[in-house]
């Protein structure tokens, strides 16, 4: 049965798959059949995918550099026997593994999603029987009937199609309903355009038809994107390659100095332990050990903030990324526009009105050269009514939302006539409706026959395309009377309307005599009422979300299975294209991007804004094009058909009221309100997180390079350690955790959304961050040096020495704090008191310093000694000094840099 799988049944004659797959159009598969196809194609559901279980996913969070530098450390500390500081170590090895598994434990439940949308009850005829099976339960071949209100069950090629309409905009992004019929297409089309298929999990809003089971389960076009899905890989963050790399950097540097120290140590015929001692000493101060901390939380602050404003984070790192995002792929329907057909303009009696109002409330006003007016020409309301009355949807009000219950495009007329201040019950009353014709696909109108019991007749009121239409018209209404139709003039008016990504149509009538349709009504003498153009709007909120993140310099994209006129016109009136940029160049099409080779769309896809008719499968090759050029690329949607696009992308950001579970959990940020604007503040966030922990690396490096500097140096010399190993843990832990963790809640900068995106490709530090941190580690080793041998020399012990060498750490990391607040502002032009967590850290510090110095209990366990009054003010004084030190640098560096500028 492998030639049942794979074609392109779309353009096959329907007697020939009839045939193909041995069925019977009228009664259906016999048991026996159905029996080998459940065997071969098995249940038309998806398989479970293997996931990993809760403990593995708890220890992989140790598989990170860091985790291994900590752990080594805390390995280290413990052969010393310094219990307490090796307990300390490993509590924040744990404290990092447990925050990032609670992040990260709510594995992906995309597959789970898919499969529970793919259960529901079919009607299949079976050995000749119609009946109501589980839609597991399909196998291909079977015939099945559907109608309105009907889910899909697999995907079926139509046999028999009676004004069938499917809402697939899960599978397509189109808002409007997809008109059915049984043409034959090219095996090329697109999803969009096979008018001859309905898919798997798509809605049935109107109309019935019959059909062909042609796949199942995984082979169904919902199947495909869970398969995308499973295979889609993750991207890592920008952060997280680069920390990982750091690290790895780190962890070779500091065992390559432990080892150098060792052996120079040996090669000076020191006793070997105490050369190992002092090999550990160096690993231990040039560990970082609060960096795996402060990046956990960091994030974890992050996230936090986020949810204030509606963006729920799933995966912890996604925080940093958008600040990192240099592209935002955006899917149209639902996400920049609400998902809400609404009339915008109407063409009645030569006179062209502007409708304002947004979604299905009843609330606008008509303008003419954007005057309102007030009060309403009777032609006009004539065709409000007639669009009224032509109609078979609904307006609902539940929970103080307005909502369609049918046809958008229906409704939006519906909504409209309610604007002009007509009220539904006496409409119903006063015109009851005796007929109804429904639309059809080679007819291209529908019609009714409302008794209008004020005149006491009847009318035939019909809607449709404007060919059609206005073929059957011989008059239109103007100034009240019948003229001829001036058809150039209105056909005239209809490009103008789609120009702008309107959808147009055409409203009629004429008076009968009889209360009951007659084809024979339908031929002429109607009377042309005027024309009604919608769209499905921008949200207003999106609109400004857009220029936010252009001015941020992110390039903003949008990705939809929409037209491409319709897809343009939005895409202008977002501000994602400019004004007076063609049409021509900037859009490319999903049957463009058939024929267009990877290397091809690589090369074109940094130059395109609108991408038009696109299937899931291609969604996914733009990401990756765009990721192939170097890209962060950010993925918003709500639909099934983004969720591998949401996957594969950096990150995918998904909306949370509007949204599939399969979007929401392909994701890596949901959108609690469904607001784009709120992707704004996330990616403001996104940059602020990143600046605080570069903040906290250029923070903290400098005292491990002073740390390992200083053991090494001894070593080199053969002097006596400045500094003792459980000295060194006790400064890089209470530092990190009163000082540095600090930085985390510095708030954001004034012109964060004014700086150029970071590109991907630099390093975390700049040049001058670097320079920046050796500046401050040599000043700490010089200086700790000074002191320690100035105390020696005035006859002071060793412990004495040796506590004022730990203060001198201590207290320029707390004076350094203030510099860091701002990396590139001098600390004079900063404000110091705007983070009050950091005034605490500080204070805190000093109280624990005072205690570590002073207290008998802290002496015992560290080593430490009592310091005179005078030896803290020489501290306090050369501590301090490093922020001058800091302040020449950056004016050597700013020199520099404006005299290259210059010669540049």
């Amino acid at each position: 049965m492998k030639h049942l799988i794979g074609e392109n049944w779309h353009s096959l004659e329907t007697n020939n798959i009839v045939s193909l797959f041995e069925s019977d159009i009228n009664n259906g598969l016999l048991p026996l059949s159905i029996k080998h196809r459940e065997d071969f194609f098995g249940k038309n559901m998806l398989k479970h995918v293997k996931k990993d279980s809760n403990l593995k996913k708890f220890f992989m969070q140790f598989h990170n550099t860091l985790i291994y530098i900590l752990l080594g450390a805390s390995i280290v500390t413990a052969f010393l026997h310094e219990w307490i500081d090796s307990g300390v170590i490993f509590s924040v090895v744990i404290i990092n593994v447990i925050i990032g598994y609670l992040q990260e434990v709510k594995a992906e439940e995309a597959i789970e999603s898919l499969k529970n949308m793919m259960v529901t009850e079919a009607v299949v005829i079976r050995d000749g029987v119609k009946s109501v099976i589980y839609s597991t339960d399909l196998v291909p071949g079977d015939i099945v009937l559907v109608e309105s209100g009907s889910k899909v069950p697999a995907d079926i090629r139509l046999l028999e199609c009676n004004n069938l309409k499917v809402d697939e905009s899960m599978l397509t992004g189109e808002s409007v309903a997809a008109l059915k019929n049984l043409d034959l297409h090219d095996g090329d089309v697109t999803i969009n355009d096979r008018d001859n298929m309905a898919y798997s999990g798509t809605y049935v809003t109107y109309g019935r038809a019959k059909g062909i089971v042609v796949a199942t389960a995984g082979y169904t076009e919902l199947g495909k994107i869970a398969h995308l899905i499973e295979n889609t890989t993750s991207m890592e963050t920008p952060l997280t390659k680069k920390i990982s790399a750091f690290s790895k950097l780190l962890l070779y540097v500091i065992l390559a100095l432990a080892t150098f120290t060792f052996v120079v140590g040996i090669l000076r015929d020191n006793s070997a332990v105490d050369t190992f001692m002092a090999s550990v000493a160096l690993a231990v101060g040039a560990i970082p050990e609060g960096l795996p901390a402060a990046l956990t939380i960091t994030l974890a602050i992050g996230v936090s903030r986020m949810a204030k404003k509606n963006a729920i984070i799933r995966k912890l790192p996604a925080v940093e990324t958008l600040g990192s995002v240099t592209t935002i792929c955006s899917d149209k329907t639902g996400t920049l526009t609400q998902n809400k057909m609404n009339v915008r303009a109407i063409y009645s009696s030569n006179s062209t009105y502007e409708v304002t109002g947004n979604g299905y409330e009843p609330k606008g006003n008509f303008l003419i050269d954007n005057n309102k007016v007030e009060t309403l020409d009777d032609e006009l309301k004539e065709l409000l009514r007639a669009g009224y009355l032509c109609n078979e949807s609904y307006l609902l009000y539940k929970d103080n939302q307005y909502s369609i219950n049918g046809d958008p495009t229906e409704g939006s007329l519906i909504v409209t006539a309610l604007k002009a201040g007509y009220e539904e019950d006496k409409l119903n009353k006063n015109f009851p409706r005796s007929d109804i014709l429904a639309f059809e696909s080679d007819r291209q109108f529908m019609a009714t026959i409302n008794f209008d019991t004020t005149n006491n007749q009847n009318i035939l009121f019909l809607k449709g395309s404007v060919e059609k239409t206005l073929d059957i018209c011989t008059h239109e209404l103007v100034d009240g009377l019948h003229v001829d139709l001036d058809k150039d003039k209105i056909l005239q008016k209809v490009e103008e309307f789609a120009s702008d990504g309107l959808r147009v149509l055409a409203i009629g009538k004429k008076l009968i005599k009889g209360s009951k349709i007659d084809e024979r009504l339908l031929d002429n003498d109607f009377v042309f009422l005027g024309l009604v153009a919608m769209m499905d709007p921008p949200r207003p909120e999106a609109i400004e979300a857009v220029k936010e993140s252009i001015g941020a310099g992110i390039n903003v994209i949008m990705i939809t299975g929409d037209h491409a006129l319709t897809a343009f016109s939005i895409a202008k009136m977002m501000s994602i294209v400019d004004e007076n940029t063609k049409i021509e160049g900037s859009v490319i099409t999903g049957k463009e991007l058939f024929s267009m080779s990877d290397k091809e769309l690589v090369q074109k896809v940094s130059h395109v804004k609108v991408f038009a008719r696109v299937e899931p499968e291609q969604k996914l090759r733009i990401v990756d094009a765009l990721q192939a050029n170097g890209k962060v690329v950010a993925m918003t949607g709500d639909g099934v058909n983004d969720a591998p696009a949401l996957k594969q992308a950096d990150i995918g950001i998904a909306m949370g009221m509007g949204g599939t579970e399969v979007a929401k959990e392909a994701a890596d940020m949901i959108l609690s309100d469904d607001n784009f604007s709120s992707i704004s503040h996330a990616v403001r966030e996104g940059r602020t997180v990143f600046n605080n922990l570069i903040k906290f690396i250029t923070w903290t490096l400098p005292t491990n390079l002073g740390e390992g500097l200083v053991i090494l140096f001894a070593i080199m010399l053969g002097v006596t350690l400045p500094i003792l190993p459980v000295q060194i843990l006790w400064i890089n832990m209470a530092t990190a955790i009163c000082l540095g963790l600090m930085l985390v809640y510095e708030p954001e900068e004034k012109d964060i959304m004014l700086k150029q995106p970071r590109n991907p490709k630099s390093p975390i530090l700049s040049k001058d961050m670097i320079v920046q941190m050796l500046v401050v580690g040599l000043y700490m080793l010089i200086t700790s040096y000074t002191m320690f041998n100035y105390a020696l020399s005035l006859g002071y012990s060793i412990e004495y020495a040796r506590s004022v060498a730990v203060n001198i750490f201590v207290f320029i990391e707390l004076f350094y704090l203030f510099s860091c607040k701002e990396l590139h502002t001098s600390i004079f032009k900063t404000n110091i008191f705007n983070n009050k967590f950091l005034l605490f850290g500080v204070a805190l510090m000093t109280l624990l310093q005072v205690t570590f110095t002073h207290s008998k209990f802290m002496q015992l366990m560290f080593k430490s000694e009592s310091l005179h009054v005078e030896t803290w003010i020489q501290i306090i004084v050369i501590s301090f000094c490093v922020v001058f030190v800091v302040e020449g640098q950056r004016l050597i560096s700013l020199f520099t840099y404006k005299k290259s500028s210059s010669h540049s």
